[in-house]
């Protein structure tokens, strides 16, 4: 795996889909004799296992294809840019679409049983049964609620998705390419009336986002139709100036860049302006609607069920109540606090926890000068900690990622949507890499003892390795390669920051510190998301908690409760799947003890997807049988 660091300037596929049928196998040898009948009867047995098998994945297989010709953008994640009607497009995001999708997926499931032997299956053709099967009931309880989430919020919504997905997913290698980039010009206004209508609709019913989210939705949206053509400037707007830079490696004639160039800025002009002008005043008129408010989802219509809802969704977990999560963060908070106290000895600091949060926050040596000598340093620091971690990596995994990854600093046209830090895959084909990407704006909210952690979270083994690994998976369903839920993604990553630990890392004793501050983070969010969305907290107490549970920033907090506001129960995901991995290694540990091997456990956790938390257990339960039996 390669890592490069970039200083420049998120969305996962969940398809209920497969792959290609898995090849036919032999026999394996046997060394006992056996009668000729019972030879023949297992034999038999294991062809009859594997047609099944491959019937079910032909199934899963035609199934993807007919998912994915529905979906261009699907295509273009994946890097399928061969249909070019195809990648001119955007998808359907009408409510009667997504009806139609749930009802397509209920419809193939109830085939799926009643045209299938799930006994007949290899035990990985029952895994990916099973998933099929989480996949398929969440998304029909997720369904019942379609009205009450968000569509536009100062963190996500199609005003900034769309764009990136322009200027971060569609490539431009050929004139034909850019004519689907203009065709997706034409396109995104009347993709952009349709979610402002929902929108508009879900404000008449309640549904509005906090107060503070307006002005940046505003202002996001003002700064995508900024600069030519839209005013007389002398810059660029956003998407005319990275169709200019796309198209400038094609080495056109003059006359063939002035005709793309004069329909990209007409396309501009008559779709995306007024599309992105009508969403500006509607954003103007909801915020006058919300008049101030800032409430969780208890505040929504049915807004207990809703956050229900959400909780079961981001935990993969239908037992799980809100108080449980929220005293399970208490506790985890208070334990994390000693550890953090023994670092305070450590390194001789005198004082309270509040005083050595301040003086990590504040004291100039933990952070590199708001420069771009500053941020270069970042950058470059950030990938020699990877590529260290790499060097002993497979000391503790079986399967390492042969997928590129790349340290970027976020672009400008998003640096002020996007979060302080997070992944995005690479393409199916290898030809994108993955990327760790790290909001730079402000150095200040940077601070160099949570480097490490960090890196080993967004990027290796965290996200990178979940992702990468998920979507090399062979004889796998795709839709096992890649359905994404939080509990496990978020989950692994989080444990992937202990691991580093247990690798020999975090040496200095800061970096150390800095791995306890997001895992109290994370904690906190435990407590404060169903602070907010459950016991209703104020957007103040919310904020208070969290300076006085952890060393970061205030500027950092105040970001952070305002997107937990915005997306009730997706920040409890982290925690929850981190103490299920550890207590799942902890059981193989104390069960096959000298027995117990590294690799082995992590590809068992990694080689099946994203899957759900209650299957996961399973799949780490039979390991730790089959490893027990020899």
């Amino acid at each position: 795996m390669t890592i490069r660091k970039l200083l420049i300037g998120a969305s996962a596929i969940a398809l209920l889909s497969a792959c290609q049928p898995a090849p036919e196998s032999e026999a394996p040898a046997n060394d006992l004799a056996v009668s000729e009948n019972t030879e023949t009867t297992a034999t038999a047995a294991a062809e009859t296992e594997q047609t099944e098998t491959e019937r079910l994945y032909a199934y899963f297989q035609q199934t993807f294809e007919e998912e994915l010709a529905r979906s261009p953008l699907g295509q273009t994640y994946l890097g399928m840019i061969e249909d070019m009607e195809a990648y001119g497009q955007w998808d359907d995001a009408s409510e009667a679409e997504f009806r139609a999708g749930l009802q397509r997926e209920a419809d193939r499931i109830r085939f799926m049983n009643e045209n299938f032997d799930f006994d007949a299956l290899t035990p990985e053709a029952q895994v990916s049964w099973r998933f099929a099967e989480f996949i398929a009931s969440n998304n029909q309880q997720q369904g019942e609620f379609w009205d009450s989430g968000l569509i536009f919020t100062q963190f996500f919504g199609p005003h900034s998705q769309m764009p990136t997905i322009l200027i971060g997913y569609h490539r431009i290698d050929s004139v034909e390419h850019a004519d689907a980039y203009i065709s997706r010009l034409n396109g995104l206004g009347d993709l952009m009336r349709t979610y402002t209508a929902q929108a508009d609709e879900r404000a008449q019913n309640g549904v509005l986002p906090p107060a503070f989210a307006f002005p940046v939705i505003i202002s996001t949206a003002q700064g995508m139709i900024s600069g030519a053509p839209f005013d007389d400037s002398g810059n660029d707007s956003p998407l005319l100036g990275d169709f200019r830079n796309k198209i400038s490696a094609l080495e056109l004639s003059e006359e063939e860049t002035a005709d793309l160039m004069a329909r990209a800025e007409e396309a501009l002009l008559t779709s995306v302006g007024p599309a992105y002008q009508e969403l500006i005043e509607t954003m103007q008129r909801h915020e006058e609607m919300a008049d101030g408010a800032i409430n969780g989802a208890w505040a929504l219509p049915d807004g207990e069920g809703y956050y229900q809802s959400q909780l079961r969704n981001y935990t993969t977990r239908a037992d799980m109540t809100a108080e449980q999560i929220h005293n399970i963060g208490l506790a985890e908070v208070e334990r994390i606090h000693g550890e953090m106290r023994e670092i305070m000895v450590e390194v001789g600091f005198e004082g309270s926890l509040a005083d050595f949060f301040e003086f990590v926050r504040t004291d100039d040596q933990f952070y590199y000068p708001n420069t771009d000598e500053g941020r270069e340093q970042y950058l470059t620091r950030s990938a020699e900690m990877i590529e260290g971690l790499m060097e002993v990596a497979p000391d503790y995994f079986g399967q390492m990622p042969r997928g590129e990854l790349d340290v970027r600093a976020v672009e400008q046209y998003r640096i002020e949507t996007a979060t302080g830090a997070f992944y995005e895959q690479g393409s199916l084909d290898g030809t994108r890499p993955g990327a760790y990407y790290v909001n730079l704006a402000d150095m200040r909210e940077n601070p160099i003892y949570m480097m490490e952690t960090l890196a080993y979270h967004e990027g290796a083994p965290g996200h990178h390795f979940q992702v990468a690994l998920a979507q090399e998976l062979e004889n796998t369903p795709m839709f096992q390669r890649f359905a994404w839920y939080s509990a496990y993604g978020e989950g692994w990553a989080l444990y992937a920051e202990a691991l580093g630990k247990d690798m020999g890392f975090f040496t200095d004793p800061y970096q150390d510190f800095g791995r306890l501050s997001y895992e109290v983070f994370r904690a906190a969010r435990l407590v404060v998301d169903t602070g907010i969305h459950h016991y209703r907290w104020t957007e103040e107490e919310a904020r208070n908690y969290m300076l006085e549970a952890t060393p970061f920033p205030e500027g950092d907090i105040e970001n952070e409760v305002r997107r937990y506001f915005v997306w009730p129960g997706q920040a409890v995901s982290y925690k929850v799947g981190m103490l299920t991995i550890l207590e799942l290694r902890q059981r193989a540990m104390d069960t096959l003890g000298d027995d117990f091997d590294w690799g082995e456990f992590h590809d068992v956790v990694l080689t099946n997807g994203s899957v759900p938390l209650s299957l996961l257990e399973e799949l780490v339960d039979n390991w730790i049988v089959s490893r027990q039996a020899g």
